[in-house]
């Protein structure tokens, strides 16, 4: 197939894309969930278990072998721009505000899924098939805790917004403690992949070059950006250099990361929450939030899906390890967490209401799940499995929530919360 040839495919592809993911989130808009819970299940939908499984010869088709590697390459884009987009509404004063409760929420929705998929780890490692050969024990364990322990940060926030509570304590101590929740996930996932090179020397760089990212961020790039930012204040408005530069900065960050051996949405979350808040915040996010919501990042959830098959499930302890999966997930976050807020003073519903917002999963639990994948950590069994658990967790949470909440938000304002929006 030739350069053209592959582009106008690309093309293709990318409508049906788009079409897909729309008609999906038409369909599943009345049952209450979110734009993109309904690009998660398209992506699923379109690799081998639906499309694949119906119609072989046409899937084959449309996602030939050799177009893969363009829809990863441009969903990375995606994915690096989300995450800045994320970084971009990490607010850290939610958490010193409310860091009594939120830290106890937290560790109990990171410490009791991490202890339960450890514990499952261990299982699964024993009976093969789920791991590749090379992972060791503490691999496996580190792996399965933190895709446990992740929460859907962003789709928190979009949900706690549709239903009009941003600013009330519900809001601000599920915003905080998922915020908790993902940036020791984030840092667990580091380690294993930092640590699952075999090489010391490589682990030392992969730490330290993260380390040394951090630093950099916070002790020269800030305070430029900053500089910039005050620029774009006296102006009134971004100018398309500063928008240039910022992207400039992004890419360079990326690449670092992925170099020393992390990841490039590492990098990309870091200066995003690293950014002076300011109007030139709030004109990237105008910038960028539109295009990497509506057409990059429903890439990620096709790939996502084409490596997921749900074929690979094909026996009574397959589908037992899955139902075993999904309960560890529901009982470890959702429960852990409804008796931190409520041993923190949390009413009994509020109680309810944090544990079903922190038990959804969604892209940020795609993105490790990929990373996983990627690094030879996990089999594409494993990877399905824990991809049918992310699903199904982010399914949950917004009819759930929303019968817990129907009668006092049944009024509240439902434009939905841009990526990069702060609530």
């Amino acid at each position: 197939m030739t350069d053209t040839q592959l582009a106008a495919l690309f093309f293709l592809q990318l409508a049906v894309i788009l079409l897909v993911c729309r008609l999906v989130g038409w369909a599943l808009h009345y049952a209450g969930q979110p734009q993109v819970v309904s690009e998660m299940v398209a992506g699923f939908l379109m690799g081998p278990s639906l499309f694949g499984l119906l119609a072989p010869g046409l899937q084959a088709a449309l996602f030939p072998p050799e177009t893969l590697r363009i829809i990863f390459v441009v969903s990375q884009l995606g994915l690096v721009l989300y995450m800045f987009c994320v970084g971009l509404e990490f607010r850290s004063d939610l958490i010193v505000k409310h860091a009594r409760r939120a830290a106890a929420v937290s560790i109990a929705g990171i410490a009791a899924p991490f202890i339960l998929g450890g514990s499952l780890a261990l299982v699964l490692l024993r009976n093969g098939g789920f791991f590749t050969e090379q992972v060791q024990p503490f691999h496996a364990v580190l792996f399965v805790g933190a895709a446990m322990s992740i929460t859907a940060f962003p789709m928190l926030a979009r949900i706690i917004y549709e239903r009009g509570i941003a600013g009330t304590a519900l809001g601000t101590l599920a915003l905080a403690a998922g915020a908790m929740d993902d940036a020791a996930a984030w840092v667990i996932l580091a380690i294993v992949v930092g640590s699952f090179t075999g090489s010391a020397v490589l682990a030392f760089s992969a730490a330290g070059g993260g380390l040394l990212y951090v630093l950099v961020v916070l002790t020269v790039v800030r305070p430029l950006l900053g500089r910039l930012n005050a620029l774009a204040e006296r102006r009134g408005s971004m100018a398309p250099w500063m928008l240039a530069t910022t992207l400039t900065v992004l890419a360079f960050g990326a690449w670092f990361t992925d170099s020393v051996g992390i990841y490039a949405v590492f990098g990309a979350f870091i200066l995003g929450a690293a950014m002076p808040r300011g109007l030139l915040t709030r004109e990237l996010q105008r910038a960028i939030e539109p295009v990497t919501a509506s057409l990059l990042v429903p890439l990620f959830f096709i790939y996502s899906g084409l490596n997921s098959r749900l074929g690979l499930v094909n026996s009574g302890w397959l589908w037992t390890v899955t139902l075993l999966v999904l309960l560890a997930a529901c009982v470890g976050k959702g429960v852990a967490c409804w008796l931190a807020a409520r041993a923190t003073g949390a009413t009994p519903r509020d109680a309810l209401g944090v544990a079903t917002l922190m038990n959804a999963r969604g892209l940020m639990e795609l993105i490790l799940l990929n990373i996983g994948l990627q690094r030879g950590l996990i089999t594409p069994t494993l990877f399905t499995i824990l991809v049918m658990m992310a699903i199904g967790t982010t399914l949950m949470a917004g009819p759930l929530f929303g019968m817990i909440y129907r009668r006092p938000f049944e009024t509240a304002p439902a434009r939905p919360l841009a990526v990069g929006e702060a609530p």
